[in-house]
């Protein structure tokens, strides 16, 4: 060739919607975004598109419906989850009282088939015949009930309460001022604030003094005066 052929000019045009610089939307001048609202700042539109590459209309997500239902659902899972454990922190409460529960009952049964042995303990004690080999499985025997939490009580002296005593004697004294157990036939337990048995015992209560009545003295008759000489 004589002369060089001119070679074509080449024009390449910036069509990214997103600008590499700043990382913003481009808009061209006097549009807006597709899918904004009308009068909305289209700097201040969040939305996502898609581009197809074969020059189709880019699909517009809103972002804003989807963040909500998200929210919505975040909600809704939090207090299915706050409910759930209330009435499973609600379950293990009763559980707790329920096993209590039955423990507390089953060592009561076990504590009063103890009683008729341990009165027959207290009275071979009264006698002075609690020693030797009998003494030892006495001891044995009174450990189980102090390891089930179970007290022995009435003693001789102490005020007559009938939540705690079973009166079946009655006699008076000028020794007490209240009603009295002065001799405990049978000891009583309890467990706690719980009584397993009452104690038999014998009360005596203080003498009521009755103050004898004044003689009222006879009214003078009119015209009656003492005897003259």
């Amino acid at each position: 060739m004589s002369e060089r052929e001119e070679e074509p000019r080449v024009v390449i045009r910036d069509k990214r919607r997103i600008d590499p610089t700043s990382g913003t939307v481009r808009v061209p001048a006097g549009e807006q975004p597709a899918g904004a609202r009308p009068g909305a700042d289209p700097a201040g539109e969040q939305m996502s598109e898609y581009e197809a590459g074969d020059g189709a209309q880019p699909t517009v997500v809103d972002d804003d419906g989807a963040g909500g239902d998200l929210a919505r659902q975040l909600v809704e899972r939090t207090e299915d989850l706050q409910r759930v454990t209330a009435e499973y922190a609600n379950y293990r409460r009763r559980v707790d009282r329920d096993r209590q529960l039955v423990v507390d009952q089953a060592a009561e049964r076990f504590a009063t088939q103890l009683f008729p042995i341990v009165d027959d303990i207290e009275r071979a004690r009264d006698h002075g015949d609690l020693n030797g080999a009998f003494k030892v499985v006495a001891d044995r025997v009174l450990g189980l009930l102090d390891g089930l939490g179970v007290e022995a009580f009435g003693v001789a002296g102490d005020p007559f309460d009938p939540a705690l005593h079973e009166a079946v004697i009655h006699d008076t004294s000028a020794d007490v001022d209240v009603p009295t157990a002065t001799t405990v036939l049978r000891q009583g337990f309890r467990r706690g604030d719980r009584v397993l048995r009452t104690a038999m015992v014998a009360v005596t209560d203080p003498e009521t003094v009755l103050a004898a009545p004044a003689e009222d003295a006879a009214p003078a008759q009119p015209g009656e005066g003492p005897a003259a000489d």
